[in-house]
């Protein structure tokens, strides 16, 4: 089944607190590394994703904007923490709290990403699924999804400045 004919099922899925879903990408978001937990939530064999892009697992629910935001941190060298929807092979989703990091050779140029999991609380994910609608909702005001992006992030922006809160503060506070 290709992924463009995958449809979400709307059945969750939930890993242990104990699991870390664990992957690493080259610097173009191409997966070198998924652990066993991973392969498992996410119900593909390591030669299905070994060699594919890290979306193979994007659930067309989350927000562009997410991820315009995760990219633009760590290919700056940031690290960055983030709730996430993902989708497995089959269409069940699974919520995570991302933690994502570059990974550096001696010269400090980025060779790839490296990405922890964990099971996301869930008195927050309600908080975060109102957050993403209101993103999702604003992606799909405009024609082009670029700009959809960039609105999607200035939601956040918006958000963070009533708050009087930086990206990190307010994730880390919820």
């Amino acid at each position: 089944m290709s992924r463009s004919t995958v449809r979400p099922t709307n059945v969750e899925r939930y890993f242990s607190e104990d699991d870390v879903i664990v992957s690493k990408t080259d610097p173009k978001g191409i997966i070198t590394y998924a652990n066993k937990i991973f392969l498992t939530i996410a119900d593909y064999s390591e030669e299905e994703v070994l060699g594919k892009p890290h979306n193979i697992i994007r659930h067309p629910d989350m927000p562009a904007g997410v991820f315009r935001l995760m990219w633009n941190r760590i290919q700056s060298g940031n690290e960055i923490f983030a709730y996430v929807c993902n989708m497995a092979k089959n269409g069940d989703h699974y919520w995570v709290l991302a933690h994502v990091t570059p990974n550096f050779d001696r010269d400090r140029r980025i060779v790839g990403y490296h990405s922890n999991r964990r099971v996301p609380d869930k008195h927050i994910l309600p908080v975060i699924k109102d957050l993403y609608a209101q993103m999702r909702a604003e992606e799909r005001r405009h024609a082009s999804s670029k700009e959809g992006a960039a609105a999607s992030v200035g939601i956040i922006n918006a958000m963070l400045d009533r708050k009087g809160l930086t990206y990190d503060e307010y994730i880390h506070g919820l």
